[in-house]
């Protein structure tokens, strides 16, 4: 039976504007999206409903008495930053580069063959003496009218001691062989062969200005040996270091420079010309003018 039968009216709430709804007409408004509110229940019910309206006097008390809350903890002072110990190999500046062991002989420029050469097969000037296997001093008749000057040792060269070997020197001897010259002719036939540096730098990197700048005198008293009628430098750091320059080869191509008052033709690396064989007319224009400057030049028997 209802309770709501037997209750007084007086004590019930207005639900009169509440609208009775069967279950079909709330499906309909929920599928609307209408929400329908849902008249408060009796008081009778809500004292007899299972949850407690009222909470017993110890839930009411939410926290316990002022006299019974301990005080308040003082806010704890923030710990200063404790740095990580420093690792002094990382941190440490840079070592300067060791002195070398020996610096380069004195009197460069006064020396003959045999005490040049033995000046550079002994020379502890930079750092490539650490990591050579041979140094790499020059190849072909030491009174040749031509003279050839790459850049630095490869592997090839640093494992034989000599310059312009493997692909890239199978390449040159081709180049030389057009024009009636060999690494190993004599007479109208001569070439001398020579690089800037005479280590191989490691894994082939660039050279660097200081291991340059130690091995110049040593190229600079081979020119002077030799006494060349012409010059050919092959590669962008034999032309920087013969020509003091920084310009790009394609600017210094087709024309007719001096080191030491002896012309210099300026043209592409064997290496280059290897991996950029479209250049190879290029470099052939660079010999036929070489032929002609040093057909022009001076005999050595008659220069000034």
């Amino acid at each position: 039976m209802n309770d709501s039968t037997t209750q007084d009216p007086t004590d019930r709430p207005d639900t009169s504007f509440v609208p009775q709804l069967d279950v079909r007409q709330r499906a309909m408004l929920a599928e609307m999206g209408v929400r329908v509110w849902a008249p408060r229940p009796p008081v009778d019910a809500q004292v007899t409903a299972p949850v407690a309206a009222e909470a017993p006097p110890a839930a009411v008390a939410r926290a316990p008495a002022p006299s019974s809350m301990p005080a308040p903890a003082a806010p704890a002072a923030r710990p200063a930053p404790v740095r990580p110990p420093v690792n002094e190999a990382v941190v440490a500046a840079p070592r300067p580069v060791a002195a070398p062991a020996r610096p380069r002989p004195a009197g460069v420029d006064a020396m003959d063959w045999p005490a040049l050469q033995a000046a550079v097969a002994g020379c502890e000037a930079c750092g490539l003496c650490r990591s050579r296997q041979n140094t790499v001093f020059g190849v072909g008749d030491r009174q040749a009218d031509w003279m050839v000057i790459g850049e630095a040792p490869g592997e090839n060269e640093d494992l034989q001691g000599e310059p312009f070997v493997g692909v890239a020197g199978q390449l040159l001897d081709n180049m030389l062989r057009a024009i009636g010259r060999s690494r190993t002719g004599s007479g109208a036939q001569a070439t001398y062969i020579a690089n800037v540096l005479k280590c191989r730098p490691p894994a082939n990197r660039n050279p660097l200005p200081e291991e340059v700048a130690q091995c110049e005198p040593y190229l600079a008293r081979q020119v002077a040996l030799v006494q060349p009628k012409i010059i050919l430098a092959m590669g962008r750091f034999a032309v920087q270091s013969l020509l003091q320059t920084s310009e790009p080869i394609g600017k210094l191509r087709g024309q007719v420079h001096r080191y030491q008052g002896v012309p210099v033709i300026v043209t592409y690396h064997p290496a280059y010309l290897l991996r950029t064989p479209s250049d190879k007319a290029k470099a052939w224009a660079d010999l036929c003018l070489a032929l002609e400057t040093a057909a022009a030049s001076p005999d050595r028997s008659t220069a000034p």
